[in-house]
């Protein structure tokens, strides 16, 4: 497929999710809730002011970041009018909503001390574009706190021959999944500094990557 057909078959998944996404009837997207201790784990080592959270869907780590952090200053971009309309319910006091694409982020360079995603990276069929993104939008020393899949190597290929293609035909827009190897290389070739680049468990990929003063 093109990039193009896979936006537009995410597009059709997550706005078809949305009504969903928080819900006892969440299904498969009930597995993203196990990223966000880690995530707020590591937001907790260092002060921020400005976040920015890639693919936020319907904000419930925003609303997590919300009640945690009432003085930050917390951003959310997503394409999925229907996930934002969700997020925009919540009224959330410290937080701002834009539709948009997270491979050409609508944001000026130097905007945010940070950037999060959360098992949004494998919708993404222009990856390196992502990473630019990130890295011209974060303030020198800004960190990337990225959550995803992974899988030991040999199975990577499996899987992104085999069950991605499987799950696009039943209407998930899942482009590719990485190796640590391949996540690592796309941090170094945006100008990041990955610091941790790392498999948990079977199959959740941790990266933090920092923007060089």
């Amino acid at each position: 497929m093109t990039a193009e057909e896979y936006k537009a078959l995410s597009l059709r998944e997550f706005d078809r999710a949305a009504a969903g996404y928080e819900s006892g009837r969440a299904g498969v997207y009930e597995l993203c809730k196990k990223d966000y201790p880690p995530i707020l784990a590591e937001l907790e080592k260092e002060p921020f002011r400005d976040l920015l959270d890639c693919g936020c869907g319907t904000g419930p780590i925003l609303s997590l970041l919300s009640e945690r952090y009432p003085d930050r200053r917390l951003t959310g971009i997503d394409f999925s009018e229907k996930m934002l309309e969700k997020a925009r319910a919540k009224r959330l006091p410290n937080v701002t909503l834009v539709l948009g694409d997270c491979e050409a982020l609508p944001f000026d360079g130097g905007s945010f001390d940070v950037v999060i995603c959360s098992q949004s990276f494998h919708h993404y069929p222009n990856p390196q574009a992502f990473f630019a993104g990130v890295t011209r939008v974060l303030r020198p020393g800004g960190r990337l706190i990225l959550r995803d899949m992974t899988l030991p190597g040999p199975l990577v290929s499996l899987a992104n021959r085999v069950e991605i293609p499987l799950a696009n035909r039943t209407g998930h827009g899942d482009v590719r999944i990485y190796t640590l190897r391949q996540v690592r290389a796309l941090c170094e070739g945006a100008g990041l500094r990955p610091e941790t680049v790392s498999r948990q468990g079977f199959c959740r990929l941790h990266c933090t990557a920092r923007k060089p003063l």
